[in-house]
């Protein structure tokens, strides 16, 4: 397990993002997928300091795979994603500016890897000066 660090921190957090589109309309051609490829690594990456690990998207949906600093707020993250591409999306798109709004408003993040957690909550357990299980 490779830990990053910066100024304050050594962290190793991983998501597992999923965006649907708002009605879950059948939208994402691979041609308007590929682009949004492009258009979400270019938000992640540069401008919140994220590591894309894989991205993938079906025709009502898609999933971004991802590690992210800990001082990055995973809901502006999601949000700028969203009001971005979207926005990308309906000006590269023609056929997209109908719709007032792409994505639902709903997402699912998941974080991923590490330890499960009853490992996690056992290792702190077992720590020294624990009052709920001293030593």
């Amino acid at each position: 397990m490779e830990l990053r660090k910066n100024r304050h921190s050594v962290y190793k957090l991983n998501y597992h993002l999923i965006i649907v589109i708002k009605k879950r309309r059948k939208l994402l051609t691979p041609a308007i997928g590929e682009e949004l490829r492009n258009i979400v690594i270019k938000i992640v990456e540069e401008k919140w300091g994220c590591v894309i690990s894989e991205f993938g998207f079906e025709s009502d949906h898609i999933h971004i795979a991802f590690e992210a600093p800990p001082q990055v707020q995973l809901s502006k993250l999601v949000n700028s994603i969203k009001t971005a591409s979207g926005k990308r999306l309906r000006n590269c798109f023609p056929e997209l500016k109908r719709f007032d709004s792409l994505w639902s408003p709903s997402y699912c993040l998941l974080s991923t890897g590490g330890a499960p957690v009853d490992i996690v909550k056992r290792y702190i357990s077992e720590q020294k000066g624990d009052p709920a299980n001293p030593s």
